[in-house]
């Protein structure tokens, strides 16, 4: 068995990302089939007997990162032909060839991704530590009305999720932020700002204040949580997939 690995970091959040890559296919001239598909997470697709090799498959991970979406790929072949001469195509003359086909179609997919990106809005929150406890707020109206989440909002056409961070958090709550770290990205089922549903992530960051004097604004309560009382608060459905990955950078009682 012979095996590529190539790593593309993608300007688009993590749907965006898959979704690209499921239109786009894969740069070979045998059709593959799905073995595995887990939106926005992984698939796997393969070719069989039948096809002029032996076997070939191609895995894809997403994962996501404070500058857009990590995709790991990983292209595993072998024609089957015998002895050194299978071992020279498979070694040297497809090594090659797979390698070019694949650097041009990752150019092309990173390309087609950063464009298809700038059509869905996006959501983004801020986890801010202050004295070892985060700040949570408590939503006012809507369907999640009484429950909390993390501060945030949507990212505006032209705005990058950083700068849109920083405006919303002036806008809800009256305090400058600076992000330190991203947390993580969760799927929106729902439709967000009239795209397609599904289409949106929400992406989190830790931040720190950097001036200010907290008022909600736009939230019916604000409060400071420490890790172990995070659990006990009723959360929109979005947020709580983060609190682990929140708690993880918060000192336990």
């Amino acid at each position: 068995m012979f095996r590529l690995r190539f790593t593309t970091l993608v300007e688009a959040p993590l749907t965006v990302a898959f979704d690209v890559a499921r239109t786009l296919g894969r740069p070979w001239d045998a059709p593959l089939e799905e073995v595995v598909s887990i939106r926005p997470e992984r698939d796997v697709y393969a070719v069989g007997p039948g096809s002029g090799w032996r076997w070939l498959t191609h895995s894809r991970r997403f994962s996501a990162t404070g500058d857009g979406t990590l995709v790991d790929e990983q292209v595993d072949w072998e024609t089957g032909l015998p002895g050194v001469l299978g071992w020279f195509v498979d070694r040297v003359v497809l090594r090659r060839r797979i390698s070019r086909a694949m650097q041009a179609h990752l150019d092309a997919y990173a390309a087609a991704a950063a464009r298809r990106a700038l059509d869905v809005v996006q959501v983004v929150g801020a986890a801010i530590v202050d004295d070892g406890r985060v700040l949570v707020a408590q939503r006012s109206g809507g369907p999640y009305a009484g429950l909390w989440e993390f501060p945030g909002g949507k990212v505006e056409p032209g705005e990058s999720d950083l700068s849109a961070l920083a405006r919303e958090c002036a806008e809800e709550l009256g305090v400058a932020i600076v992000p330190e770290a991203f947390v993580g990205e969760v799927l929106l089922d729902g439709v967000v700002g009239a795209g397609a549903p599904g289409a949106s992530t929400l992406r989190v960051w830790r931040a720190r204040l950097a001036g200010g004097d907290l008022v909600a604004h736009e939230h019916a309560a604000l409060r400071w949580m420490g890790a172990d009382e995070l659990e006990s608060l009723d959360w929109i459905p979005a947020d709580r997939p983060l609190l682990p990955a929140v708690r993880h950078f918060l000192p336990s009682l």
